[in-house]
């Protein structure tokens, strides 16, 4: 194990701007890293969806359902797939 940690502690050491930033060296690694991964929710397909189709979606189901519980719009007919 402590030899793990001696292997991680030197890949950190390698990231430049350690004395000037401190930990902060790392913030663009992961402001990219969010961007990246923000880019592949929105553009990559898994079957015929992106994750944001399934989000509309379902905010659209619970927005409809409340209306329904509210007694704003009529029946409600859940299709189930």
């Amino acid at each position: 194990m402590l030899h793990n940690r001696e292997r991680i502690r030197y890949v950190l050491s390698l990231v430049p701007g350690k004395r000037r930033f401190g930990t902060y060296r790392f913030l663009p690694f992961f402001f990219c890293l969010g961007g990246v991964m923000e880019w592949v929710m929105i553009n990559v397909r898994i079957g015929k969806e992106t994750f944001y189709d399934v989000y509309r979606r379902k905010r659209s189901e619970r927005q409809y359902q409340q209306k329904a519980e509210d007694g704003l719009v009529g029946h409600v007919e859940v299709a189930e797939k």
